[in-house]
């Protein structure tokens, strides 16, 4: 029995070449985390000695590796048969007598411990199972709610035999590992009956960037082979580690619920598995509650605290006794893997083809495809993933459809309109303001768009060749004026968090309001009363888990808040609240009957001056709210706040004053205000606004069209919208200048430091201390800080010499 088993009180994480990585992680956690709280079902595994002895026994050991000695190993066109043969060897061995003996006694003392009948899950570990450089999971078979000591051992033999699955077969020629130095070991374990409740997986970072900073949980209902197969849209709950650990009331910062079609559960009448459809109202629901989403990513950060590495962990929840427990955990091994995270890329055309139209390229970067014209967000079923849209102009009701597109061209629009803006958050090609795209170019035409030529962006016929390079940002060096992200997706959040940026110095909330929640907030208040039955009933639809509908719109947005600040944490992030115009509150769902309807909504009622009215109050409540339970709930005090197109000093103070009461006083847990400077009144007045706000953020967009008259949307005009000109550029001396004096902080949000060196040269020689960018702008804008500040240094020396 000594030689056979060994139990897993008894297992650690070296006995890897005895009992696999599987069940070395198990027998490891089962001795070291039981007593810190993690639940593992108890258990014992065979030995590779026993899986040796079985070969041995029966005499097939050289037969088998005969066998696969003839496998194809170029095309593998045998595979297929060399596998079967194998498998064949195995089942119809023996069992031999001892490893039979050492299995049922095993058995048996579990019995005696557990007194009753036991249900038990019989798991195939691999000697090079788990192993930091390979993970092996999926590659032998698992056997579920075996019960008896007959089932047990056939399941035993069905593992050894798995050893030989075509999958795994293949795998280890892919991975170079020596057929005949790989033995099996067997996991014999309490069955946890997640078919009477749930069961997922969690990562110890974000699968998809290897951000490091979160926890993902997934979960699905019954056996979590749907979760681990792929057979299933799973709930996700995104756990912000630092928070967990400090003990913030709510460290969950994001949550999406997940379609869940499918329930497998046992069928008894076969003894094995059946994938039956989960009811309408299971598939609405979250799976864990949020207690339960924390108990499992403490554990997860325990586990991976205990074995110095992301880790990629299953867990299943007992349905007879409502109890968690943790069933495998294994080394992440894609991200945990990678060195070069800080690398970005640059685009080039190889050829030149015919030119169709042109006009402002946005984006730095090539793509291509078939060409799709659309005239109307509702005709949205046209658009094919990857396909380029090509539209008149857009506005926040294409967001939707934006995310779709391999690329965007307008006829209207200039560099900073909708399309422009949401191109470069979404970080896609686009070509804005061709003023002819729609008429010159066919409805399904194949065609290259280049942005990666300057400042303009030609559309050519035909897919083109390109080369992409990347650009290795470890190198670059670190300037003093701080350069800062301008975001608004939170999906992008992580993978950019690899940038060089001191943080997010803009992020605007319209998108998290126009995508994750959609619903005019005024709506969610007053939702009883709604006239629009359709709006009404769309509203019901997304806000079901929300008995208060205003939670839903403020748990929503702190969501998307939080896991951009997350991303930066420690580093600032400055929130911009809302700053919809008229007509774009109007196009959220229910927005209708809350907005007026103005000529000019660009300088109408927005941004600050609704804040205070009654029109808007309730919802600005909400904002704040959010806000709150950001910074107070979550631990995001990186996180500031700063007020959009505030015009006068009265309103500075309203605004500052309503903010107090709704539990965002200045000052408080350390809050910092900021406005933004984009009227012509707060450069006059910034000494007198610095009164209200800590810091300053430069709306070049804004300010460039109200201080020249010039409507920043109008193709027409687009050379006359020039921010280099004189005029503006005393306007920014001032605002600089004022600022310095009152040691208020202030920086610049907006494209030009990246496209124009000397307008960077400006700014810096001006003193200023952070320049906001858009993702593909940033690294050009960091080159172009650092030849500034090197020439401010070097014209600081000549004029000292003299």
């Amino acid at each position: 029995m000594e030689n056979y088993i060994k139990t897993f009180d008894t297992i650690t994480i070296d006995d890897v070449p005895i009992v696999g990585g599987k069940n070395a992680s198990l027998g490891e956690m089962f001795q070291k985390l039981t007593s810190k709280g993690i639940k593992v079902p108890d258990g014992y595994a065979t030995t590779a000695s026993a899986y040796w002895h079985f070969l041995d026994d029966n005499h097939i050991r050289s037969q088998l590796f005969g066998t696969l000695g003839q496998l194809d190993r170029k095309d593998f066109s045998n595979l297929h048969e060399v596998g079967a043969q194998a498998r064949g060897l195995i089942l119809k061995a023996t069992f031999p007598k001892a490893i039979k003996k050492a299995v049922e006694e095993g058995y048996d003392a579990l019995t005696e411990k557990y007194r009753g009948e036991l249900s038990l899950a019989v798991r195939s570990s691999a000697t090079a199972e788990d192993l930091p450089n390979a993970s092996f999971a999926g590659q032998q078979e698992t056997y579920l709610n075996v019960k008896g000591k007959d089932e047990l051992i056939a399941a035993c033999q069905k593992c050894y035999a798995s050893l030989f699955t075509d999958r795994a077969i293949k795998y280890r020629e892919d991975n170079h590992f020596d057929h005949s130095k790989v033995a099996l070991s067997i996991g014999i374990q309490l069955m946890v009956r997640s078919d009477l409740a749930c069961s997922g997986v969690n990562f110890t970072l974000d699968p998809d960037t290897g951000f490091e900073k979160v926890v993902l949980v997934s979960s699905s209902w019954g056996l979590g082979e749907n979760i681990v197969q792929g057979a299933v849209n799973p709930d996700e709950h995104y756990v912000f580690k630092p928070s967990l650990e400090k003990g913030y009331r709510q460290p969950i910062i994001s949550r999406k619920l997940g379609s869940k079609r499918k329930t497998m559960v046992y069928d008894t009448s076969v003894s094995g598995t059946v994938n039956l459809d989960t009811n309408a109202e299971r598939q609405q629901q979250y799976v864990l509650s949020d207690e339960e989403v924390l108990k499992l990513a403490r554990w997860s950060v325990i586990i991976e605290q205990h074995y110095g590495r992301p880790m990629d962990i299953e867990w299943a929840k007992d349905g007879q006794t409502n109890e968690l427990f943790i069933v495998q955990a294994r080394p992440e091994t894609v991200w945990s893997m990678k060195k070069d995270r800080l690398k970005i890329t640059t685009y080039s055309l190889l050829e030149k083809g015919r030119e169709i139209t042109k006009g402002m390229g946005l984006g730095n970067r090539i793509s291509a495809g078939r060409a799709r014209i659309l005239h109307s967000p509702k005709e949205s079923d046209k658009l094919l993933e990857g396909e380029i849209l090509v539209t008149e102009r857009t506005d926040p009701d294409w967001d939707p459809i934006l995310k779709k597109a391999g690329g965007i061209i307008t006829d209207q629009g200039g560099r900073t309109s909708h399309a422009a803006i949401v191109a470069r958050e979404m970080g896609a090609a686009a070509i804005v303001g061709t003023l002819n795209a729609t008429k010159l170019i066919k409805d399904g035409q194949e065609i290259t768009l280049s942005c990666a030529e300057g400042d303009a962006g030609i559309v050519y016929d035909g897919i083109l060749e390109w080369d992409e390079k990347e650009v290795d940002t470890s190198n670059l060096r670190k300037p003093r004026t701080q350069p800062m992200l301008i975001l608004a997706d939170p999906d992008q959040a992580f993978k950019l968090s690899y940038y060089p940026a001191e943080g997010v110095g803009l992020m605007r909330l319209e998108f998290v309001i126009n995508n994750a929640i959609q619903i005019h907030p005024m709506a969610l208040k007053h939702f009883d009363t709604l006239k629009d039955v359709s709006a009404k009933r769309e509203i019901e639809r997304l806000t079901h888990h929300f008995p208060d509908k205003a939670n839903y719109f403020v748990h929503k947005l702190a969501e998307g808040v939080a896991t951009i600040a997350a991303a930066f944490y420690p580093k600032d992030v400055i929130v911009r609240t809302s700053d919809f115009k008229t007509n774009e509150y109007a196009n959220l769902i229910g927005g209708r009957e809350f907005e007026p309807i103005e000529a000019n909504p660009m300088i109408g009622f927005r941004g600050a001056s609704r804040y205070y009215h009654p029109k808007y109050q309730e919802a600005f409540e909400l904002e704040c709210r959010a806000m709150k339970m950001v910074r107070e709930e979550m631990g995001f005090e990186n996180v500031k706040v700063m007020i959009p197109f505030c015009r006068t000093l009265k309103e500075a103070k309203k605004v500052v004053d309503l903010m107090a009461t709704y539990g965002l006083g200045r000052g408080e847990n350390g809050l910092q205000l900021y406005m933004m400077v984009e009227i012509p009144n707060n450069v006059v007045l910034a000494e007198e606004f610095a009164q209200y706000f800590d810091g300053f953020s430069i709306g070049s967009n804004d300010l460039t069209q109200l201080t020249l008259g010039v409507d920043r949307d109008s193709g027409l005009l687009s050379d006359i919208f020039d921010i280099n000109d004189p005029g503006i550029k005393k306007m920014l001396a001032m605002v600089l200048a004022s600022a310095k004096r009152t040691h208020t902080k202030i920086g610049l949000c907006g494209q030009a430091p990246s496209d124009y060196p000397e307008f960077a040269h400006f700014l810096v020689e001006n003193g200023i201390d952070s320049i906001s960018f858009n993702p593909d702008a940033l690294i050009n804008g960091i080159r172009n800080i650092n030849i500034a500040e090197e020439r401010k240094v070097t014209f600081g020396m000549a004029a000292s010499s003299n």
